[in-house]
């Protein structure tokens, strides 16, 4: 097969074939958890770049791009038009774009190689594409609000590169994916001299076995009394929600689900889990649930909207119930789903178009962890977690992580298992557990090595309850988050550049 793909000469060939790698790349990662195929898509990419022109090799990297990111997170039109209420040729239009905008950074990667790296020389496999591509992902991470959705490295939470996840955090898994991507390519291109041959197997060998022995290193320690939980999954289905027929079924859900736990330490419901404004909960609903919490001596985190009528916004929270209450204020906010990243008079004239449209105020980037059941929670929301370096800068000071979301916006699709994945590594990265409570599922308890411990099915009502314990100690990620590798990376693509024009 690689013989075959190195021999097809005209673009006409290649582009269907770059497009079928991109597809390939979508089930290294959840659900179906087939990681060895992030390595031979990437590899499929190099190969197919081979002795193109930089026009040819942009084209290329452009439908890698579309095939990978079409097939990954074609669930944003379900979002958009299923649960999000935009008419269909919109939503399918934005879909469209998105998929559009972001295959740009593997066209971007294989254009530049091209450019300035000789098909021949092994630095071009071994120095210049990892490092091109782990850039790639860094700015796709952040750039324009940032969609780190299906970063290389979260194929890979199952398997021994794991272990680098506390060092370098997903960027750096990321990077030995590639890495190992441009191993396979010297080893098939110096297939018939011994000596090379060795060399690649050998530093293949070094780089899987080096992160199972880091899987070995406990970065934190336990720092509290274990403390018994439950998660809520209220399982309300995302076009029923807000319905005016469904306001009292749900508050009576939540209610009931969380009086049959009453004693345990903490309780967590999913983001936004009331169809109702904070402010509108009717008061003796709100009285009678603390009154029970408090004679039972458990605390609730609730996820849930508030509206600030003074400044007149709206935000989504987290509240830990008490006297007084706290709350964390959601700060990475959802792109024409929470809010219209245009200006205002654009933003008024959109939101006529009938997109799922809120128009909330993003809380402060920093803000205090939440002080419930004796332990200080790092609180995030929603696709919070995709942000790695943002999500690591809330950790410090905080034993427990704590993740609310609904992701009923997503349906019956690969994102739920998706998003679980992206939760996992933070809780990796991080070396702490998290309670991820989630409207329909996937509800689970992470441990800080990713592991799950429990989970609740999709779509199905209920109370997850277990035991957690918090954590103290920083891992290397968390003190330094992205920005030693990101270095390390700009000067190896400094070097990639300077031995490009010696060998």
């Amino acid at each position: 097969m690689l013989a075959t793909i190195s021999r097809m000469t005209p673009l006409n060939r290649r582009l269907p074939v770059a497009v079928l790698a991109g597809v390939l790349m979508v089930p290294a990662f959840a659900p179906f958890d087939l990681f060895w195929l992030a390595p031979l898509s990437l590899l499929a990419l190099l190969i197919l770049v081979r002795e193109c022109a930089p026009r040819q090799a942009l084209a290329i990297g452009y439908a890698f791009g579309l095939g990978c990111f079409a097939a990954g997170v074609y669930w944003v039109y379900i979002s958009m038009h299923t649960f999000g209420g935009a008419p269909a040729l919109l939503a399918a239009v934005m879909t469209v774009a998105l998929i559009a905008c972001l295959a740009v950074y593997p066209a971007l990667v294989s254009i530049l190689l091209a450019r300035f790296w000789p098909d021949s020389s092994p630095v071009r496999h071994l120095l210049a594409f990892p490092v091109l591509w782990t850039l790639a992902e860094w700015l796709r991470g952040w750039l324009f609000s940032g969609f780190g959705w299906l970063s290389a490295g979260y194929s890979q939470i199952d398997t021994p590169l794991a272990g680098f996840a506390p060092l370098g955090g997903v960027l750096l898994m990321s990077f030995l994916v590639a890495l190992s991507a441009g191993l396979l390519w010297q080893l098939w291109l110096w297939r018939r001299r011994a000596v090379v041959t060795g060399v690649a197997v050998l530093a293949l060998a070094l780089v899987w076995s080096a992160g199972a022995v880091l899987e070995r290193v406990q970065w934190t320690q336990p720092a509290s009394e274990p403390l018994a939980i439950a998660l809520v999954q209220g399982n309300v289905s995302q076009d029923k929600k807000w319905l005016p027929s469904m306001r009292r079924p749900t508050l009576d859900r939540y209610h009931e689900l969380t009086l049959a736990h009453l004693g345990r330490d903490l309780i967590v419901w999913p983001e936004a889990a009331l169809p109702v404004l904070l402010n509108h909960v009717p008061m003796p609903y709100m009285e009678g649930l603390q009154s029970a919490l408090d004679e039972h001596g458990s605390e609730l985190l609730m996820g849930i909207l508030k509206r600030d009528y003074d400044k007149d916004v709206e935000y989504n929270t987290i509240m830990a119930m008490g006297d007084p209450a706290q709350f964390y204020y959601k700060y990475h906010l959802v792109p024409f789903g929470e809010f219209f990243p245009v200006p205002g008079f654009v933003r008024r004239q959109l939101a006529l178009l009938n997109l799922p449209y809120t128009g909330f105020e993003r809380g402060e980037s920093r803000q205090p962890p939440l002080e419930v059941a004796g332990v200080s929670v790092a609180a995030s929301i929603c696709y919070e977690d995709l942000f790695g370096s943002w999500f690591a800068q809330t950790v410090p000071g905080a034993g427990l992580l704590v993740n609310v979301s609904n992701d009923a916006w997503f349906g019956d699709s690969i994102a739920p298992a998706q998003h679980l994945q992206i939760a996992r590594m933070r809780a990796l990265e991080n070396s702490r557990m998290m309670l991820r409570a989630t409207n329909t599922g996937i509800t689970a308890i992470i441990g800080p090595r990713g592991e799950i411990l429990a989970r609740l099915g999709q779509f199905e009502t209920g109370t997850l309850t277990g035991e957690v314990v918090a954590h103290e100690g920083l891992t290397p990620y968390t003190r330094w988050r992205n920005w030693p590798l990101v270095l390390v990376l700009l000067t190896g693509l400094l070097v990639a550049g300077v031995l490009a024009r010696r060998v």
